[in-house]
């Protein structure tokens, strides 16, 4: 009787983990420690669940624990089926609106790429941006060294952009993230402090925010939030609550490396957005689910840690995953969105 007593425990005690960590947001766990990793890579999860639940499909062969088995095995695969289904909902779609050619005054169309320490060169980074029609481009972990050769070969490419670099120091390019902005958007200055936290930055690795100084350009956020390793998770939480705050106005654009998913962003939204006023370009084109991080798993198995974010005065034209560049060295794929002013007929 006690055995059991003892497994049933075992079952509903798993059922009830199976579920918090499926969606931890509804226990407000979302931004803890275990539960923010498993949901960061929900298709490795699914299939753990998966494996697990065959495995006690196995052993329950022998008859004595017949029942325990297949009752954790139904728990494992419901837990593995809750998460293929929050990847199906979100999307995988890979496809996009040809950027370069429906560019128009209206429109604008963002890059974002973490070079992991400037690991793919000028050219690559370039080649890019101008085959994509990049009016924004966006470089967690690069220096301003860098981010000027990019310039001068899009310059070359007839694409000039003017450069705006953040750096904590010069010890580890981890800890510099470049922006360019095309002149076509206007003029720009940087409003974010040169030191790290809240209230001029985020913590540990830099993010910069562009103003605009003429023109009706979007406020421009380049994003780099450090990752939710144990010793970071306080400034992870912190980096989340202050890029939601910058993205508490209108005409914002937001973009870079959040080291989180949109299950980290719940809670922060306002009206509607994902994170401030702000909604995941990702989700409005149904390609959530796509995996920038790492380039060593298959993207559905990935964790879409990179995302375009922007206020609801911008529209989502189309937004993808860049795969083609697994081989460029960087731990992280790009990503491009193109947005059009909402108001623009």
């Amino acid at each position: 009787m006690l055995p059991r007593i003892l497994g049933w425990v075992v079952v509903i005690g798993t059922a009830a983990i199976a579920a918090m960590l499926v969606w931890p947001q509804a226990f407000g766990l979302q931004n803890q420690w275990i539960a923010a990793h498993v949901v960061a890579l929900r298709g490795v999860a699914a299939i753990g669940g998966t494996v697990a639940a065959v495995l006690f499909c196995l052993l329950a062969i022998p008859r004595r624990p017949r029942r325990f088995a297949l009752a954790m095995a139904t728990v494992l695969a419901l837990f593995a089926a809750g998460n293929v289904a929050v990847l199906a909902v979100r999307g995988a779609e890979t496809t996009a609106p040809d950027a370069a050619a429906e560019a128009t005054p209206d429109t604008v169309t963002v890059v974002s790429w973490n070079t992991l320490g400037e690991v793919p060169d000028a050219a690559t980074i370039a080649g890019l941006a101008l085959d994509e029609g990049a009016d924004v481009v966006v470089l967690p972990e690069t220096t301003d060294s860098l981010g000027e050769d990019v310039a001068v070969a899009m310059r070359e490419g007839g694409s000039p952009m003017w450069v705006h670099t953040q750096a904590y120091d010069d010890i580890a390019k981890a800890r510099s993230t470049t922006l360019l902005i095309s002149p076509d958007l206007g003029d720009y200055e940087v409003v974010s402090a040169d030191y790290p936290g809240p209230p001029g930055n985020t913590n540990t690795l830099p993010s910069v925010v562009a103003d605009p100084t003429s023109g009706d350009g979007p406020r421009i956020v380049a994003v780099h939030a450090v990752a939710p390793i144990r010793w970071e998770l306080r400034n992870w939480r912190s980096d989340l609550d202050w890029l939601a705050e910058q993205c508490s106005r209108e005409n914002t654009i937001m973009a870079g490396d959040f080291n989180a998913t949109v299950d980290h962003f719940a809670w922060r939204g306002v009206d509607g957005g994902d994170l401030g006023l702000c909604r995941d370009a990702a989700v409005q084109a149904r390609s959530a689910a796509v995996g920038t991080w790492p380039t060593d798993l298959p993207p559905l198995l990935g964790s879409p840690i990179d995302h375009v974010l922007a206020t609801p005065g911008w529209t989502v034209e189309g937004f993808r995953v860049v795969e083609s560049l697994d081989d460029a060295g960087s731990d992280h794929r790009p990503i491009v969105a193109t947005l059009r002013r909402a108001s623009a007929g």
